[in-house]
């Protein structure tokens, strides 16, 4: 898919074309704007997934009492909407003494479409990644009972492991699932230097779309561990990662990356 001069033309000029696989964001204001006029790059955005609701009937069957924990685990603005549509549609009150442990200050914030946000009721890791997630509900965790709301086909497994580890008593219902979007009718992958995938159903997505995809000189970045993952497991060479200390984002990640491009030249 991608032409073998690609590699060596990137590492001379630098990359040029930037792909998100995520919807273009609706604010002009979007600091994935702001860098691409700051070095002087084209960002598209083409989301690799669709997300798909669970009905009712079928959430029903999973035998998971909403009402009974205190205590929600929110990873993705997705598992927000699925998490309140399931409520309303269920007619299940969600008490005011509910705990909401976010995984960033992006997910948290988006709480505010759904609930008075109170600070002392919201929390959110200091870093952007598990290992703050952690941090936060051991500092508050006592004696909840935590929901945790996921995609039927992506789970993260550390969170999960964290809960199991500490003793908690959690759920982890199926709210909604993800399928491949067909994007091979739009793009051609070898068109950008740098891919950047947020989810493994994206990276899943991206080999069902081009099942012959060889990288070559495409630059693969990550957001999460699971990503992160996925990406291996193809096969497929990491060379952007995001969150780590100080990189909180996929914006802070390309900004570094390309920061050290330009220096290293």
């Amino acid at each position: 898919m991608n032409n073998g001069k690609k590699g060596s033309s990137v590492a001379k000029k630098g990359p040029k074309k930037i792909l998100i696989t995520q919807p273009k964001p609706e604010s002009l204001k979007s600091p994935y704007f702001e860098l691409a006029k700051t070095h002087n790059v084209m960002m598209d955005f083409m989301p690799f997934i669709q997300v798909e609701p669970i009905p009712c009937k079928e959430f029903r069957k999973q035998k998971i009492e909403i009402a009974q924990y205190t205590a929600v685990i929110l990873t993705s603005k997705n598992a927000i909407d699925h998490f309140f549509r399931i409520c309303e549609e269920m007619k299940v009150g969600v008490s005011q003494d509910t705990k909401y442990f976010c995984i960033n200050e992006s997910v948290a914030f988006y709480l505010q479409k759904f609930i008075l946000y109170r600070k002392r009721k919201v929390f959110y890791g200091s870093d952007g990644a598990n290992k703050g997630l952690f941090d936060v509900i051991n500092k508050h965790k006592g004696n909840e009972k935590f929901v945790y709301p996921c995609s039927e086909n992506q789970q993260d497994n550390d969170i999960v492991n964290w809960l199991k580890n500490n003793q908690c008593e959690f759920a982890t219902p199926y709210m909604y699932r993800t399928i491949s979007s067909d994007v091979k009718s739009k793009i051609s992958a070898h068109d950008f230097d740098i891919i950047c995938f947020f989810t493994p159903s994206g990276v899943k997505s991206l080999l069902e779309n081009f099942p012959t995809f060889n990288q070559n000189g495409t630059l693969i970045g990550a957001f999460g561990n699971n990503t992160s993952k996925a990406i291996e497991d193809a096969g497929l060479k990491l060379h952007i990662k995001a969150p780590q200390p100080q990189i909180p984002s996929m914006v802070a990640a390309l900004e570094k990356f390309l920061v050290e491009n330009k220096r290293s030249k």
